[in-house]
């Protein structure tokens, strides 16, 4: 099941920053990166964000979360987390199906490091094409997709 979460709720907030924590160690292991700013990312921030956050439940856990910022333009997917004992399960591609029939945007974004072979097959299944790859400050290669939905 997915809901939307409530991040400014203190429990909440707990729990989506676990998740974060335990999709970006494995992440960062993915990328080879020993400097890894989604793993930076204080719990403050998670309960102070303005974006939406929605997550998906297996029976009464926290398995999955996906991130939303949205504008007149587009939706970008700021993060796709799963919890790693609930990978292979298809929670990505709940959340990001969900996200397409949630929000009616004409363009939705995601980016990802290059090396996170998961989640760019994921992305490349689900109809995102690849816009531009570049190196970051923290030694990591990212990918930056994009999908248009024609109306």
């Amino acid at each position: 099941m997915i809901k939307k979460l409530q991040n400014s709720d203190i429990e909440t907030s707990k729990q989506i920053f676990s998740v974060f924590q335990l999709s970006y160690a494995v992440e960062a292991e993915l990328l080879k990166a020993n400097d890894f700013p989604p793993l930076k990312r204080p719990f403050e921030s998670f309960l102070k964000s303005p974006n939406d956050f929605y997550g998906y439940f297996e029976e009464d856990e926290l398995a999955g979360v996906i991130e939303i910022e949205q504008t007149e333009q587009l939706t970008d997917i700021n993060s796709l987390v799963v919890n790693p004992k609930f990978f292979r399960r298809g929670i990505g591609r709940k959340l990001i199906e969900f996200t397409f029939n949630k929000f009616d945007s004409k363009l939705f974004i995601v980016e990802t490091g290059v090396k996170n072979n998961p989640a760019t097959e994921l992305y490349k299944k689900l109809g995102f094409k690849e816009i531009k790859q570049w190196d970051t400050d923290f030694g990591v290669r990212k990918i930056l997709f994009e999908k248009r939905i024609n109306n």
